[in-house]
């Protein structure tokens, strides 16, 4: 473990190297200028990647093998988060106890919009995923919340996922200074290292996709969260993007944070933004 792990930080050195060269802006946290650094980092990956269409990679290590992407095309033809779109397009028309539904809740009836979402809101001043507003409406409808990391809120933004597929991530930074800030704030987040392994959520996307890390293949950040959700193998079941922060932090021993947190919020609000113009895909399916 500690040869691998030695391997991988020695790897990581080089690509950082390269990365700063092609891509300086990217890694430059004393400006905030998010169109230009959504061109960087796609056009990074578009240059380490020339083979891959530009599309695929918001299929994650699929994008990045053939065997697996071999793999995974045959598991389409059964994807094994199909039980939870049928949970979650059933929980999406049941009515609340009010008589309402989530459809109330959202423009065009919640149905197509995941594109949209994180969004920052102005009046609260903060970004807003999905998962956070499906919650806020169950309890603006007198509902309980569900758990951010899996099972129901997994099921219900694995439908809306679905019904946005194929539609280009478009998500919006408004004129105002803290929808930047958040913006940079999540940019932050995701170059900063952290744990006892001291990977930052880049060592592993950025400078090391497509390569091993024991049995599992990196996936590249651009576009890793059009998948989502996703059913994992690991997990044995489905689970959200709060849980997927929370699971890369505990990978790299660091003390994960509370979901939806305002850290979590903006670092999704800073992937989605550069991952702006490839389509969704979610729900996903990863080893």
């Amino acid at each position: 473990m500690k040869v691998r792990i030695s391997l991988l930080l020695g790897s990581l050195s080089a690509a950082l190297v390269a990365f700063a060269l092609v891509s300086p802006r990217v890694l430059a946290a004393d400006k905030v200028d998010p169109v230009a650094d959504a061109k960087a980092f796609q056009n990074f990956f578009f240059h380490k990647f020339p083979n891959v269409k530009h599309e695929d990679f918001v299929n994650g290590p699929y994008s990045m093998n053939e065997d697996m992407k071999r793999q995974w095309e045959e598991k389409e033809e059964f994807p094994p988060y199909e039980f939870a779109l049928d949970a979650g397009k059933e929980m999406f028309s049941t009515p609340f106890k009010n008589g309402k539904t989530y459809a109330d809740c959202f423009p065009n009836g919640g149905i197509g919009i995941r594109q949209n979402y994180p969004y920052f809101d102005e009046k609260e001043g903060k970004v807003v995923t999905l998962e956070l507003a499906l919650n806020r409406c169950r309890e603006a409808n007198g509902e309980a919340p569900y758990s951010y990391v899996k099972d129901e809120m997994a099921s219900l933004t694995a439908y809306m996922a679905f019904t946005s597929r194929g539609k280009p991530m478009d998500i919006k930074i408004p004129d105002d200074p803290r929808a930047l800030e958040a913006f940079e704030n999540g940019k932050r987040y995701f170059y900063t290292r952290r744990g006892q392994l001291n990977f930052s959520c880049a060592s592993c996307h950025v400078q090391s996709p497509g390569e091993r890390i024991r049995a599992e293949i990196l996936a590249p950040a651009l576009g890793i969260l059009n998948a989502m959700p996703i059913y994992r193998s690991e997990w044995s079941g489905m689970g959200t993007t709060s849980r997927r922060f929370i699971t890369c932090n505990s990978q790299t021993r660091a003390v994960p944070l509370e979901p939806q947190a305002d850290e979590y919020r903006d670092v999704e609000y800073f992937l989605s933004y550069v991952a702006n113009g490839l389509p969704i895909s979610g729900p996903g399916a990863r080893p």
